[in-house]
């Protein structure tokens, strides 16, 4: 095959830390082509060198494209040669419609007047090659965030893309639309589009990759071909060590009831919609207890609502923290009472990345770092410190600004701050999202800490053999309620989606 793009001997720097060394990556013309490593490998600094994000002069080594020597000083030039990058946090302008989104910066103009008949012409044609339909003038915060990756695409295609490059496209999404995200890739390979695709999720790489580079710790680790795949290659090369085991072993030391909630019942924020009907579950000291459920069974908002009532209008129910009435109300009095929530959108509502990790981590305590009303410096960096060495944070110092770190890190930065409350009871919403096998091992083995200290935690999954690996009991979500309980021995992926789909098929019958 012909090479389209050679990266050869790719370094960058930034301060205190080397991204990339040396780094050789070779994509042929017309394959899709995967990236795999752990969070903060370098995989995401790469294709920012290649797509002009870090402009020529910023970095060591050589770009060929095409058989020539490029040296993009912007994110223009490449998107001029058909690179284009569309990152995990997409780049839309939410109030602006489609058609203002697939244009924007390359409208369809002329003498300085945009042609809007044309621009929704060629909207409606750029649409349905990519499988989405809806209308040119629907604003994109009317989509779903399936439906916005597929605009995006139709953004590059609108730019004459010859390199599509896709930083972790299905992180964020349901199982219908990443399998619709992976079926267009395919489709658009076969009309001469290559591929670069970034992604953990290795069911996926094997579905379309043609071949996989690995890199690890900035370098290139391994470019295997298709028939040489396999789940134990790739996590041995990523890691650097065979990992016979996903999940940490544990000897459950499960104790008395820590906490119990009872006839929870809440509302939609702004329609008459019951969201959460009747919830009742409990969990144990030294116990991690899991909440299963596919998207929308309302799994986050029954976390939400009881951590300070986040979420929705609350209606009725109780809960009890080590045997006493928890006022959950708000979100200072539910921390009071012991209680802290992980949530599953870290980088919008977990933390301040602009921030260092030592604001970051002390932010839900202040109380802890001050001195009457002023932060005390040297104690915020004490703790912080504190929680980098106990978590094993991967960073230069505490006062790394939280923006710069991989995934896997940021999400122990997260961990460290509600750990300085000191909570009895932690809940953890998709505390596994966006970040590889290694950094994963690491978070299960943080709560498996925790629950050898006699804390409580709750976890919120949408992998099940994340939950069957980590839960002790599992309770089953649906439209809202609770429909079953499992034991670690009764659990299994079979078990639970016949307690969803036997609540689905009874809800249907009633309404009939």
């Amino acid at each position: 095959m012909t090479a389209l793009l050679e990266m050869r001997g790719i370094g960058k720097s930034f301060p205190g830390v080397r991204a990339l060394n040396r780094v050789d990556l070779r994509i042929e013309q017309g394959e899709i082509h995967a990236i795999c490593g752990e969070n903060g490998a370098g995989k995401s600094t790469l294709m920012k060198v290649l797509s002009g994000v870090y402009p020529h002069g910023s970095y060591e080594g050589d770009i060929v494209y095409e058989g020539r020597t490029m040296a993009f000083k912007g994110i223009r030039d490449s998107e001029a040669e058909g690179i284009i990058i569309i990152h995990q946090e997409l780049a839309l302008v939410p109030l602006l419609s489609i058609a203002e989104n697939i244009f924007l910066g390359n409208e369809v103009a002329k003498s300085g007047i945009i042609n809007w008949p044309l621009a929704f012409q060629k909207t409606e044609e750029l649409l349905a090659k990519v499988g989405l339909k809806e209308a040119p003038g629907t604003p994109v915060e009317k989509l779903g965030v399936g439906k916005q990756q597929l605009v995006e695409i139709a953004k590059a295609l609108a730019k004459h893309v010859k390199l599509l490059i896709l930083d972790e496209p299905t992180a964020a999404l349901q199982e219908n639309d990443s399998q619709k995200l992976l079926d267009l890739m395919l489709e658009l390979k076969a009309q001469g589009v290559t591929s670069i695709i970034i992604s953990h999720k290795l069911n996926e790489i094997r579905r379309v990759a043609d071949r996989v580079t690995v890199i690890r710790d900035g370098s290139t680790v391994s470019t295997l071909n298709r028939d040489e795949v396999t789940e134990e290659r790739i996590i041995r090369d990523m890691v650097g060590r065979d990992m016979e085991n996903r999940y940490p072993h544990r000897e459950p030391q499960i104790g008395e009831m820590l906490m119990e909630v009872k006839g929870w019942n809440v509302g939609h924020a702004d329609q008459p919609r019951q969201m959460i009907k009747d919830c009742s579950f409990n969990v144990r000291r030294g116990e991690i207890v899991g909440i299963a459920g596919l998207m929308g069974s309302g799994r986050t908002e029954l976390a939400m609502s009881l951590f300070g009532r986040s979420y929705g209008r609350f209606q009725s129910g109780e809960a009890t923290i080590e045997g006493k009435p928890a006022d959950l109300s708000t979100v200072s009095r539910a921390i009071d009472a012991g209680l802290a929530y992980v949530t599953e959108d870290r980088k919008v509502l977990g933390l301040i990345l602009d921030e260092p990790i030592t604001r970051n981590v002390t932010l839900a305590n202040l109380a802890g770092v001050a001195s009457g009303w002023v932060l005390g410096k040297g104690r915020e960096h004490s703790v912080a410190e504190d929680y980098r060495k106990a978590l094993k944070i991967r960073t230069p110092g505490v006062h790394q600004r939280v923006v710069n770190l991989s995934g896997g890190n940021q999400q122990k930065v997260v961990l460290s701050k509600w750990l300085f409350t000191d909570p009895q009871v932690l809940i953890l919403d998709e505390p596994t999202r966006g970040i590889d096998v290694g950094a994963k091992y690491e978070i299960y083995a943080i709560m498996n800490d925790l629950a050898a200290q006699g804390r409580g935690i709750v976890m919120i999954s949408s992998e099940m053999p994340e939950l069957l690996g980590m839960c002790d009991r599992i309770f089953v979500m649906n439209e809202g309620k609770i429909v079953g309980e499992l034991s670690r021995q009764e659990a299994s992926q079979e078990r639970i989606m016949s307690l969803i789909i036997r609540d689905g098929n009874e809800n249907g019958e009633k309404a009939a």
